[in-house]
């Protein structure tokens, strides 16, 4: 029997819960089944193409379908597939930590594998207490975080995150953190730059180090851009001072770079641009170019040496799952290094991202707009009710919904977060689809705002 969408969305709704959803909502808003990819485009069981202007939630970077990740993979599977990684060891785990060690920022020396961002989210929170505990600093129970943050969705990530509906909804099952306003620059005073905005928010993390260092481990946080939360942004010379103030005040320094790694803030790493290593970097969504899910968390010598003892003592790190430094992950994210290293990715990405500023200078003066921003290959334009005021629409009104459904019929996935509509493609996009993505971005946005 040949398939089709209808068909196929009523076998779908019959048996799966899909994540980050009100499963009701598709009583109106129909499921798109996604028969093949290839590059930047999706193509579902009745013909209809889309753009896919959102990475397939920020994972894919070369393209779907990417024919050298391809034959890394048909390679590999013809080889080894998975084995356990307690007390065994393969050539792709291997040469893919001997690779990460090499790309990340200096003093990033041993890596541990894990399956997803949030799983390298929590390993870095245990292994940053566990650090201090086998230091005998057991004193230091407590976790430092940004307001408007994300860092996952399992319960160590939730309670370091400050996305509001979780903590509400979750709160009970939660640890206590230190939370602290952010350099989030869309709050800045007219005039006042993104760097000397950022150096002024600096002042709260700097009060709450002084105040609470021996209770704490570390400090989390998103380096430049707070994806999840409205893709905010704000001036790397926050992450100079809060590596100086760590140092200062013998706390971790955890950058999540799980969405922002990879290129996708103009260098490799986020912490690039302002010329730190942190004590931990966690990375995982385009680590694979989007095709498996691996995620990974990099430490220093030093912080491996806290583990490392007989065994009687019980210092050893205690964390562990089935598919930890899988073969095919592994494979699949060297091929992804190594397009990075063979082509001129981000020089490529830069003429992209100017692109991508040139199609949307127009939206800068539309009466429902506060602000268009950049960093890097992520660009967010800001739906607002009242641009001189800057009174949000409230969240009820769904109005990136609107925008999301006239996209979606124009053929370009866009799934705006709450009213801010944001690009983020594949790296394999050319000039002509960011047009296409901005003008249907701007009808979307006539549409939705529309009163």
């Amino acid at each position: 029997m040949q398939s089709n969408n209808q068909s196929l969305i009523q076998r779908d709704l019959d048996v799966l819960w899909h994540p980050c959803s009100q499963m009701k909502d598709h009583e109106q808003v129909p499921l798109i089944p996604i028969k093949s990819g290839q590059g930047v485009w999706l193509e579902d069981f009745d013909g209809n193409r889309y753009l896919d202007g959102i990475s397939s939630w920020w994972v894919n970077l070369f393209g779907h379908a990417n024919p050298v990740i391809n034959q890394a993979l048909k390679q590999q599977l013809d080889t080894l597939e998975h084995v356990i990684l307690g007390g065994f060891t393969h050539q792709a785990a291997l040469e893919l930590a001997e690779k990460l060690v090499e790309i990340t920022p200096s003093g990033l020396d041993k890596c541990f594998y894990a399956d997803n961002g949030s799983s390298a989210i929590e390993i870095a929170l245990k292994m940053s207490f566990h650090y201090w505990r086998n230091l005998g600093q057991t004193q230091k129970t407590k976790f430092i975080t940004l307001e408007n943050s994300y860092h996952g969705e399992t319960l160590g990530a939730l309670a370091v995150g400050n996305v509001a509906l979780y903590k509400e909804t979750y709160g009970p099952l939660l640890m206590d953190v230190i939370t602290v306003p952010g350099p989030d620059c869309y709050y800045r005073e007219n005039g006042e730059t993104w760097e000397d905005y950022s150096v002024r928010r600096f002042v709260d993390m700097e009060r709450a180090l002084a105040q609470h260092a021996e209770s704490v481990c570390a400090v989390i946080l998103e380096p430049l851009v707070q994806c999840a939360g409205n893709m905010r942004m704000y001036h790397p010379i926050y992450l100079k001072l809060l590596r100086e103030a760590c140092n200062k005040y013998h706390v971790h320094l955890i950058a999540d770079e799980v969405a922002v790694g990879f290129g996708r803030t103009g260098t490799l790493f986020a912490c690039e641009q302002a010329n730190i290593s942190p004590d931990f970097i966690c990375l995982s969504k385009g680590l694979t170019g989007g095709y498996l899910p691996l995620s990974a968390v990099l430490t220093g010598n030093n912080v491996y040496q806290a583990f490392y003892d007989d065994y009687q003592k019980l210092t050893a790190f205690l964390h562990s799952h089935s598919y930890t430094g899988n073969a095919l992950g592994c494979r699949a994210a060297l091929a992804t290094i190594g397009l990075f290293q063979t082509q001129d990715v981000l020089g490529n990405n830069r003429r992209l991202a100017a692109a991508m500023d040139k199609v949307t200078e127009r939206f800068k003066e539309h009466p429902h707009v506060a602000e268009v921003r950049r960093t890097g290959m992520i660009l967010a334009i800001e739906m607002i009710k009242n641009k001189h005021t800057r009174e949000p629409y409230s969240w009820q009104q769904r109005r990136g919904l609107r925008v999301y459904q006239y996209a979606l019929s124009q053929g370009v996935l866009l799934r705006p977060l709450g009213n801010v509509i944001y690009f983020m493609p594949p790296y394999v996009i050319n000039e002509q689809e960011i047009a296409l993505m901005a003008d249907v971005a701007w009808q979307g946005l006539q549409l939705a705002t529309q009163d």
